[in-house]
């Protein structure tokens, strides 16, 4: 199993990841992280033409129920996830 694997099935069993975490696997898979205005921050995958536009957690440093839902279900989406 690759590191990669790794960071993948920690995401996915972690019920709130922390940004970091979010940050580290989403640069793994290939997505480049572009700053917006205030918190948004935009990971984009030219080569799966993926997208997640995101706000970067606040006041805590853990990712929501709802947005790891979505995450993950798009990385299935894209292949990176294995049913």
């Amino acid at each position: 199993m690759s590191k990669t694997d790794k960071l993948l099935e920690s995401f996915i069993n972690t019920p709130f990841p922390t940004w970091k975490d979010l940050v580290t696997l989403l640069s793994k898979l290939g997505y480049v992280k572009l700053e917006g205005k205030g918190s948004r921050v935009r990971f984009v995958n030219a080569e799966k033409r993926s997208v997640f536009e995101l706000h970067r957690p606040h006041p805590s440093n853990t990712i929501k129920a709802y947005v790891k839902s979505e995450i993950v279900r798009e990385l299935t989406i894209q292949g990176f996830i294995k049913k």
